[in-house]
């Protein structure tokens, strides 16, 4: 009879240790579980090169006519865009952002994003999220949904805050910076 009640106080006690705990196996990202939830932030770099002989991303449709279409308004774009750890495209890859998005508002910059966030690093290997949200790309800061995801993120809820770091307006390559806040329940 002790044997059960020692068993069960020590599980007891493990999952009260556990509350609050801070996984850290990727410098790029934070896990805290908070015994209902593990709320994760990630800091990373997207990479969309239009340009060059090996583009992340390809024009697959557009409008009829470009003078019915003012700022590429029906512009569709595909993309497997490289996630780094840094903002230098040498930095450490830590996964691929794939999908799509389109030019959806007629009188500003305004691309809806469907978009996988998949990693390869660390812990979050094979775990992913899934982005569904309109980018207003000429904001400074620019909020978007996460819609749900797998692996480490089944049942994800959240945000991404996205911030240029560099663009060259003559091709249209630019490198975003990601501070990502993911909910998931335990």
């Amino acid at each position: 009879m002790v044997a059960p009640m020692v068993t069960t106080f020590l599980i007891l006690f493990l999952a009260t240790q556990a509350r609050g705990q801070t996984t850290n196996d990727v410098s790029w990202a934070k896990r805290v579980d908070t015994g209902s939830q593990v709320v994760t932030t990630m800091q990373f770099y997207f990479h969309d090169t239009l340009s060059g002989s090996n583009p992340s991303a390809i024009k697959v449709a557009g409008p009829q006519s470009s003078a019915s279409s003012p700022g590429g308004f029906g512009q569709l774009m595909m993309i497997d865009d490289p996630l780094t750890e840094g903002p230098d495209k040498k930095s450490k890859l830590i996964g691929h952002a794939r999908g799509m998005y389109g030019q959806a508002a007629q009188n500003e910059l305004g691309l809806i994003m469907v978009l996988n966030y998949g990693f390869t690093d660390g812990m979050y290997k094979d775990s992913s999220f899934s982005l569904l949200s309109l980018n207003p790309a000429m904001q400074n800061v620019r909020e978007m949904t996460i819609v749900g995801g797998t692996g480490l993120f089944r049942l994800a809820r959240g945000y991404a805050l996205a911030q240029t770091y560099w663009i060259d307006a003559s091709t249209g390559d630019a490198i975003v910076g990601y501070n990502v806040t993911i909910s998931t329940y335990i």
